[in-house]
């Protein structure tokens, strides 16, 4: 049953199913504890950290199989925060980020791959300043079992990729700014009404 879980919640997100009927179940992310924390090599000194916010997204879970579960995700490239109002200005103008379609960063899921007892890899499509490319999410599972306030299935995931800026046409000033850019994506998820 474990297994099972962790297939579905790899998506970002699931918890376990009370029904006895297997059919998609659809789970809500909690915008409130759900955050994308990026970071990158500046010109070999230091490290810059940065953070996005503001998710929403669901997941469709097939309890029985998983590869029918399906994630949905999107949030405000605005949400952006480095902790320097000019840095963040800078890394959203035309230099870096200043194409994102409707000010939006997506990502859908286009597989689920089981790897061990509570990890899984999540291939997806991302969605970023005007480009789509496919990604893979190297995920585990921190928890699925009844939220103690919400009294409802709940789950929580770690997640974790590599991108290059140049492959989403943001990859200016590399290598003195690296191209390389390490994410790390911590989401809860609560089963919908």
């Amino acid at each position: 049953m474990k297994r099972t879980l962790l297939a579905a919640g790899f998506a970002f997100a699931a918890a376990a199913a009370t029904s006895a009927v297997a059919a998609p179940e659809k789970y809500m992310l909690d915008a409130s504890h759900s955050q994308i924390v990026f970071n990158y090599n500046h010109l070999g000194f230091s490290t810059t950290w940065g953070m996005f916010s503001g998710f929403e997204g669901e997941i469709m879970f097939d309890q029985e199989d998983p590869t029918n579960s399906s994630v949905s995700v999107s949030m405000p490239a605005s949400s952006m925060f480095t902790g320097w109002e000019k840095r963040d200005a800078h890394l959203l103008s035309a230099d870096f980020l200043g194409k994102v379609e409707n000010g939006t960063v997506s990502f859908t899921s286009t597989g689920v791959e089981v790897t061990g007892d509570n990890t899984a890899l999540i291939t997806g499509d991302l969605s970023l300043n005007g480009v789509t490319k496919s990604v893979v999410l190297d995920a585990k599972l921190n928890a699925a079992q009844e939220h103690p306030m919400a009294k409802k299935p709940w789950a929580g995931f770690d997640a974790t990729t590599t991108l290059l800026r140049s492959d989403f046409d943001a990859g200016n000033f590399a290598p003195f700014v690296s191209d390389e850019v390490q994410i790390q994506i911590s989401v809860e998820a609560m089963k919908a009404e």
